[in-house]
């Protein structure tokens, strides 16, 4: 079966023909079940969102890795100086790894171990994509630092209003709408992966290989811009109350390092572990790396959309239901 790829070079799903791929994220090489991959993406992406539980993920993970590593309450005890931020930022980061926002950035990185023979290859073809994730995750993150820093008190984000049933407060509108965006954004990418639309980095791509990844790591990054994680929330206030663009910049800088960093150690030792069997699967069919791709790409961005836009409506009582599990 035949899919025609993003720039009409035609794809095969056994991998037979070489396609040219458009982008790291577009390699030409289309399943043959693509609707079937599509549909149970996006069922998984659903079914996550009826039984994730922030009250666990956030409160019994994040705060309690929060306070191990810091050796005392994350959420009572006072930020006092420069430095006991830049250590809380980085701190709150790691025990952010699995919330819910943040969950989103381990569909942006594919299986991407390429023909390597080597462990130590295959590790540095796995942190590279990682690497350039990080510059536009980074790029963002240092702004909009910067700006919380100069006016943060008026954001949103600075306000404590509880939220009432039957109301959006100003911060859970901003949340909607930056999770909205890479909910949609990611399922877009996805798919592109399958042939379905067009690869939105193929004219990018060519002059600059890179930037796909660099776009992603930016919409990585823009999850602070949205993020409603109770430690985060701590550091913007800490960074608003401060006057300084640069400690912003650099508290929302090692928040967004440390977010990745698990993310990083577990993609390097799957590819030295596992790599060698995984690489030579995919190398097999190439069709098999579209499929993943897209799969982890439909799944987070439909989890994304669906969790802050879809059953945040039904949370503020705005529409009528929305199923979820008797623990979430």
């Amino acid at each position: 079966m035949r899919g025609r790829s993003t720039t009409g070079a035609v794809g095969t799903s056994g991998g037979s023909v070489a396609p040219s791929a458009t982008s790291a994220f577009v390699n030409g090489h289309f399943p043959r079940c693509r609707g079937l991959v599509v549909a149970l993406s996006a069922l998984a992406g659903f079914l996550l969102t009826v039984v994730w539980s922030a009250e666990f993920v956030d409160g019994t993970i994040g705060d309690n890795v929060a306070n191990t590593l810091l050796g005392h309450d994350a959420k009572e005890t006072p930020i006092v100086g420069a430095w006991a931020g830049i250590v809380f930022a980085f701190v709150s980061g790691v025990a952010g790894t699995f919330t819910a926002c943040n969950i989103a950035a381990f569909g942006s990185v594919a299986p991407m171990l390429g023909e390597s023979t080597s462990g130590a290859d295959r590790v540095r073809r796995v942190l590279k994509p990682l690497l350039w994730l990080s510059v536009g995750m980074l790029a963002v993150s240092v702004v909009y630092g910067a700006l919380v820093g100069l006016v943060g008190t008026g954001m949103p984000q600075f306000s404590t209003a509880p939220n009432a049933p039957g109301q959006l407060s100003a911060r859970s509108v901003q949340s909607m709408v930056v999770f909205g965006v890479i909910g949609l954004s990611m399922c877009y990418i996805g798919l592109a992966a399958l042939g379905f639309v067009r690869d939105p980095f193929a004219r990018l791509a060519r002059r600059f290989p890179n930037a796909p990844m660099v776009v992603m790591g930016a919409l990585i990054g823009a999850f602070l811009i949205g993020r409603p994680f109770a430690l985060f929330r701590r550091m913007f206030r800490d960074a608003a109350e401060s006057g300084n663009p640069l400690y912003g910049a650099v508290a929302f800088s090692l928040q967004s390092i440390g977010n990745i960093a698990i993310l990083a150690v577990l993609f390097a030792v799957v590819a030295l572990f596992l790599g060698g069997r995984l690489q030579r699967w995919l190398t097999e069919k190439p069709s098999r790396t579209a499929a993943l791709t897209a799969a982890a790409l439909i799944t987070v961005g439909v989890f994304t959309f669906l969790y802050w836009d879809v059953r945040l409506l039904a949370r503020r009582e705005l529409i009528p239901w929305y199923p979820t599990a008797p623990w979430a």
